[in-house]
């Protein structure tokens, strides 16, 4: 019994003296913590020397991002008659138009041609809605020297008010509008505008001409579609040159609003005055 008792003192004893070093450790582990020296920078992790990094450039002052210069090609069609509101004018000889026009073909009966007012808007987009403006509105009527074109352009957002204003005072109250795909498309554009603007719609309840129509009851199926372009050219013999398509006219008033050329505006008001013309081209035929 005292054997064991005395083997029991002698193992105590050992761990007592294991654990008394054990625990100093313990006890000076923080302190070594504290003075330990910065891991080198190849043993810091690579997202947080990036982020580091990042925080440093935040820093330093960001110079401006330059700003492109303005094209040397500014011209726009026509003169400036208002801030922003450009118009031109131009006259096209036409022989041989008939003082009455037979338009039974659009359910209108006979019409005088000086009351006929030919009109297409160059917009923003074709979606259409309340985020879709002109920005160019073109009309052509019958003079006696021939057909006259005139066209308002703008070059800023504010002039819309004063582009509708002058587009309504082309209109008297004889007026009947004449347009391709107008009465589903620019008429209503154009309300939506005059609304927008607290101004009274000059087109509203007015007759209104679609040439769109007639001509797909006349040539549906003949060709691969009835748009204006195809019509041109079989059945008015218009071959255009250097077109610019009217699905590029939005894209050529942007870039001129924001410094680039006018060289693209210029040929979408060349593709706005074709379509007038052949507009009134194909009314008279239509009518003979």
């Amino acid at each position: 019994m005292n054997a064991t008792l005395e083997r029991l003192r002698e193992l105590r004893q050992q761990a007592g003296t294991v654990a008394a070093p054990a625990a100093a450790a313990a006890t000076a582990r923080p302190c070594a913590a504290l003075a330990r020296v910065p891991a080198p920078r190849s043993e810091v992790p690579a997202h947080i020397r990036r982020l580091l990094g990042l925080r440093e450039r935040l820093r330093l002052p960001q110079p401006a991002p330059a700003l492109p210069s303005p094209a040397s090609d500014r011209r726009v069609p026509g003169g400036e008659i208002e801030d922003g509101l450009y118009f031109v004018e131009q006259l096209t000889p036409w022989a041989d138009v008939p003082p009455a026009i037979d338009a039974s073909f659009g359910k209108l009966g006979t019409l005088a041609r000086e009351h006929l007012l030919h009109f297409d808007t160059e917009t923003t987009g074709l979606a259409g809605g309340t985020g879709t403006r002109a920005f160019m509105i073109g009309a052509a009527d019958w003079q006696p020297e021939g057909l006259r074109l005139r066209q308002l352009t703008i070059t800023t957002l504010t002039a819309e008010v004063a582009m509708l204003r002058h587009f309504a005072q082309w209109l008297g109250p004889d007026t009947v509008l004449v347009s391709y795909n107008g009465k589903c498309y620019d008429a209503p554009l154009l309300n939506t505008r005059y609304r927008l603007a607290r101004l009274p719609s000059p087109l509203s309840g007015r007759p209104h001409l679609d040439l769109l129509h007639p001509s797909r009851r006349r040539w549906k199926g003949r060709w691969e579609n009835c748009r204006l372009g195809t019509i041109e050219r079989q059945v008015l013999g218009v071959v255009r040159e250097d077109d610019l398509p009217g699905s590029e006219a939005p894209r050529a008033w942007l870039d001129y609003l924001r410094g680039g050329s006018a060289r693209d505006l210029r040929r979408v008001a060349d593709h706005n005055a074709q379509d007038l013309r052949s507009l009134a081209a194909l009314c008279l035929h239509l009518a003979t």
